[in-house]
């Protein structure tokens, strides 16, 4: 047991988990981040684990302070109540009794590019090259940039009090913003107060053009504090969205090193993920070479396989008519498994997540569920 004097809480290690995987890349419709337990209990064990089931649970409980990290949230939609009723509200219940806080880093590790994207097994498995996102969420903003004009004068403490607000933050930069230097024009009418000039006056002031990013979910806070700083009391500002296909992109598309027939690619599959109960839909004999791959389930996939020339689809969780569309507009598929394709980039994230901790100070042990979470077998 660490010492107790050391402050480590579950709210360091969100914060960790979102400078790493930012809730911002997730998909609208996702939700990642802390779902039980008071961001103030101390932590002294990271679990990882692909699904939160209650083993997971009980095997959290089993040392004190331990924060579950999984993949898949535990809750998904709101709760009209909390009991055990439904599966979700039995857990959360369960967790909550036994002290144990539990986050997910979910469709926002699906895109990560730092090799613990819940593609990357497959595309490691397969030894793919040339590989690049396989489709960008471009309809969907991730952050915004903010563009706001100030009195030369008070730029510093206008960008002060948007930076404090969650403005201007880039990867391990903080404080990060453009200034360029300008005139600013105006005349103020009966009734207005002007910090500089006077009613009836035409106005002219140097001022310059302050510019900087803000994550989405911090936008509404930002603004605030731009109102507030700002000495004006009409305050300019314009907020630009910035989409997430000019960031990530989820899947992954590569080529094999050199054709091979769609059985052995599955073949390949079924030893190294491993994926022992792998589909194909397609010609066993068909020369593949290029290769699109989603960890998960892919099936929404399979128009931006074909329109990035993919020979098949390697993914889990495919339908009847999905696949029968695929083949018919000539798409190979592997159903490589839910559970396979994801569970495999568990490791990886584990170790991603130890390194990361480490070069921030933060020393609870980070160790992998030894739970299996496959709801699946054979009779």
């Amino acid at each position: 047991m660490r010492s107790a004097a050391r402050s480590e809480d579950v709210a360091a290690w969100t914060a960790l988990l979102e400078r790493a995987w930012p809730v911002t890349d997730a998909a609208g419709w996702d939700r990642p981040g802390l779902q039980v337990g008071d961001p103030a209990m101390p932590v002294e064990r990271v679990l990882v684990a692909l699904d939160v089931t209650g083993a997971v649970i009980d095997e959290a409980a089993e040392v004190s302070g331990t924060l579950v990290v999984a993949h898949h949230p535990l809750l998904f939609r709101p709760l009209e109540r909390l009991t055990p009723s439904s599966a979700s509200g039995r857990l959360a219940l369960a967790a909550a009794r036994g002290g144990v806080a539990v986050t997910a880093v979910h469709t926002n590790l699906d895109v990560a590019e730092d090799g613990a994207g819940t593609s990357e097994p497959i595309v490691t498995a397969l030894g793919l090259v040339d590989v690049v996102p396989l489709a960008h969420d471009t309809d969907r903003e991730v952050d915004a940039k903010l563009v706001t004009f100030v009195p030369s004068e008070a730029a510093a403490v206008v960008l002060d009090a948007m930076t404090a607000a969650g403005a201007g933050t880039s990867g391990t930069y903080a404080r990060c913003a453009f200034e360029s230097p300008g005139t600013g024009r105006f005349r103020p009418l009966a009734g207005a107060t002007p910090h500089v000039g006077e009613v009836g006056v035409d106005a002219a002031v140097a001022e310059v053009r302050l510019e900087v990013l803000v994550p989405r979910a911090r936008l509404t806070p930002v603004v605030a504090a731009l109102r507030e700083a700002h000495p004006y009391e009409e305050v300019a500002f314009d907020v630009l969205p910035r989409l997430g296909g000019l960031r990530r992109g989820i899947g992954r598309i590569g080529r094999l090193a050199r054709a091979e027939p769609l059985a052995q690619v599955a073949r390949r599959l079924r030893t190294a993920l491993p994926a022992p109960h792998v589909r194909v839909a397609g010609d066993p004999d068909r020369e593949v070479t290029r290769v699109a791959a989603v960890g998960g389930a892919g099936g929404s996939l399979v128009g931006a396989a074909l329109s990035a020339g993919a020979d098949v689809l390697v993914t889990g969780d495919l339908g009847h008519h999905v696949a029968l569309d695929a083949l018919e507009l000539g798409l190979a598929l592997i159903d490589a498994g839910h559970h396979a394709t994801e569970v495999a980039a568990m490791p990886a994230l584990r170790v991603r997540l130890e390194g990361l901790a480490a070069r921030e100070g933060l020393a609870a042990p980070v160790v992998a569920s030894r739970i299996d979470t496959a709801p699946w077998g054979t009779a």
